[in-house]
């Protein structure tokens, strides 16, 4: 009884009986559509306000984490895996069309359509991103020009503070910040509710394809998931000479840890310790590129979250042009190297998605309901992606001990001190 009360099981449950109820149903389980927009107002009406004090308060506190080419070598390997990750999500979405199956007879919200905004050349675009009236574009949600001018105000926080010391309008947008996640872990208590009416009404419109159509949006999570696994395996290998056979066993406990709690955080201490101990890297690398990960190295999210937006794109019938793509890959990106950080779980996560690129967000409650199976592998690409990213930057500069890695030799790692790692720890399992 104990696990029923986890809020994953009961939103599994309640997909699960929305499933049904809008199957036997039929169409008048379009009744309860209302209840589900209401769940997604709820969460839509916080994004703004999450957004700026997220992005203020991330690049208003930047502070130096790292110089020189240690650095230079971490932040490289993961932005290139990030991107590889954001492309491969892409084609397999286009391969596969998930959510081709989920095409609804409603229409788009027409508070969506407003944001959405219409560009008629990559200059209007560009323009696009800038807003003559920050108020104006907060008033339609429109997300991208709220970014800017938040990265803007951000750094110019940051420089003020480090100028004067006064922290107190940082202190101020950090405490905004907490108020309305407050507000989402409310709203989130009714998600249950919202989640069984958005899959009713769905359901009683698309049928049977909402299955299918979940199940090929976590086999197309998973594939990606495999082949990006696989191309980590095969740079490393190529990179190190290292043999791949070793690998698995030692990645075995932190992998085991990593998808029965869906935390890279909890899994950091394990992943830390294996690394040093069993993988041969220096402590010097390890703690300096895992920590960085943290909040960088969320190679799985990203490629969740590119799926997230074409599913969205495929299930309302709606053609992405290129530029969308890559401002889609993009922010898909940027969630996750702790410049641009939403926090508020999955479901704020893929209502800025939408809500951002205008498009429609009646599928997003089938997303919400299998979010558990898909934090599932985001969590074991986030957490076995770092400690190979850690490889190849110990290669780099010859920090990683062979014989370690071969089992000829035992070393012992530093244990880690929870305190130091407590927002990037919070970070990461909002990536997870």
């Amino acid at each position: 009884m104990k696990a029923l009360k986890h809020p994953a099981a009961q939103i599994g449950i309640a997909a699960v009986a929305g499933i049904v109820f809008g199957l036997l149903v039929g169409e008048w389980s379009a009744n309860l559509k209302f209840v589900g927009d209401l769940f997604i107002r709820l969460i839509q009406m916080a994004i703004v306000p999450l957004v700026m004090s997220s992005v203020i308060v991330a690049t208003g506190s930047i502070a130096g984490r790292g110089t020189g080419k240690l650095a230079l070598r971490t932040f490289g390997w993961m932005i290139g895996f990030s991107i590889l990750a954001a492309l491969l999500a892409w084609g397999l979405s286009v391969l596969f069309q998930p959510g081709l199956g989920m095409v609804f007879g409603g229409e788009v919200d027409p508070a969506l359509e407003e944001s959405a905004g219409q560009a008629t050349g990559w200059q209007d675009t560009i323009l696009g991103f800038v807003s003559t009236n920050i108020f104006g574009a907060m008033s339609t949600a429109t997300m991208v020009p709220i970014i800017v001018f938040s990265l803007i105000f951000g750094a110019a926080l940051n420089s003020y503070a480090s100028r004067t010391g006064n922290t107190l309008v940082l202190s101020f947008f950090d405490q905004l910040q907490q108020i309305v996640l407050t507000m989402i872990r409310l709203v989130m208590h009714v998600a249950p509710i919202g989640v069984f009416a958005l899959l009713a009404a769905l359901t009683g419109d698309v049928g049977f394809a909402v299955v299918t159509s979940a199940l090929s949006y976590l086999g197309t999570t998973a594939l990606g998931v495999v082949i990006l696994t696989a191309v980590f395996v095969l740079v490393v290998t190529l990179r190190t000479g290292l043999n791949p056979a070793r690998l698995p066993a030692k990645l075995a406990e932190q992998t085991a840890i990593a998808v029965t709690t869906t935390s890279s955080a909890v899994t950091f201490p394990t992943v830390l310790k294996n690394t040093v101990e069993k993988v041969g890297v220096s402590q010097r690398v390890a703690n300096f590129t895992l920590s960085v990960g943290l909040t960088m190295g969320s190679y799985g999210a990203v490629l969740n979250y590119m799926i997230v937006v074409m599913f969205l794109a495929q299930s309302g019938g709606v053609e992405l042009d290129p530029g969308q793509i890559v401002l889609g890959m993009g922010l898909a990106i940027l969630l996750n190297m702790g410049t641009i950080t939403v926090p508020g779980g999955f479901p704020v996560v893929a209502m800025f998605l939408g809500t951002t690129l205008g498009l429609p967000l009646e599928a997003v409650g089938l997303l919400i309901a299998v979010d558990w199976f898909t934090g599932i592998l985001r969590t074991f690409l986030n957490v076995n992606g770092d400690t190979m990213v850690a490889m190849l930057v110990a290669k780099s500069s010859d920090e990683i001990d062979r014989d370690v890695y071969n089992g000829a030799k035992a070393v012992s790692a530093e244990a880690v001190a929870p305190g130091e790692h407590a927002k990037q720890f919070a970070l990461a399992d909002q990536a997870d």
